[in-house]
């Protein structure tokens, strides 16, 4: 049997870390918890020869976020249920995901936080390049279509219990199943 997938979207700094963990503790059944900075933080990646310019991340960043992806639907169709984090900065990674997971129950969450929240937490947190909330605080939800979608203005507790009555009482079909009905009209329109 598939696992079952909620994705969390938001820019960099939006709380997304804190947002899954607490998803995690909460939630009644098992969950992974799967991101990036599990990859950089973890020495997966070899962060210290990017970042002293050994290795380009621009050169690598495609393949390693195509391998990122493909990971999720490996995983679920293991029988995994996954919280995922992720800033999808792009309509094409949006397209790309639809499609890796569109025989998935997938929930996917909008994470929301106000520009200066951003840039502060970025500052306070010191290993973000200056500018990247911004960046993605301009782009990050432009293609998305959220089963429900909170802002960090909420207490955590707020906002954890929100995501689970909501995916506790999920209908179909969900954001993803209809971005996913778009993406097919897509395809089928280009022939």
């Amino acid at each position: 049997m598939n696992g079952k997938i909620i994705l969390v979207n938001g820019a960099s700094s939006s709380g997304k870390s804190t947002l899954c963990r607490a998803l995690q503790a909460s939630a009644e059944e098992p969950l992974w918890h799967f991101s990036i900075d599990h990859f950089r933080n973890s020495g997966v990646l070899p962060t210290q020869r990017i970042e002293n310019g050994d290795f380009s991340w621009s050169e690598m960043s495609a393949a390693f976020f195509e391998g990122f992806h493909g990971c999720l639907p490996a995983l679920a169709a293991a029988g995994n249920n996954l919280i995922v984090e992720h800033i999808i900065e792009t309509n094409a990674w949006m397209r790309r995901l639809v499609r890796l997971l569109d025989s998935f129950d997938v929930f996917f969450v909008g994470l929301h936080c106000a520009l200066s929240e951003l840039e502060r937490r970025e500052l306070q947190r010191g290993d973000r390049r200056p500018g990247e909330a911004r960046q993605d605080y301009s782009v990050v939800h432009t293609f998305c279509t959220y089963d429900i979608e909170i802002d960090t203005i909420q207490a955590l507790e707020v906002n954890v219990n929100a995501v689970i009555k909501a995916w506790g009482s999920r209908t179909r079909p969900s954001a993803f199943d209809r971005m996913i009905t778009d993406e097919r009209r897509a395809v089928q329109s280009a022939y």
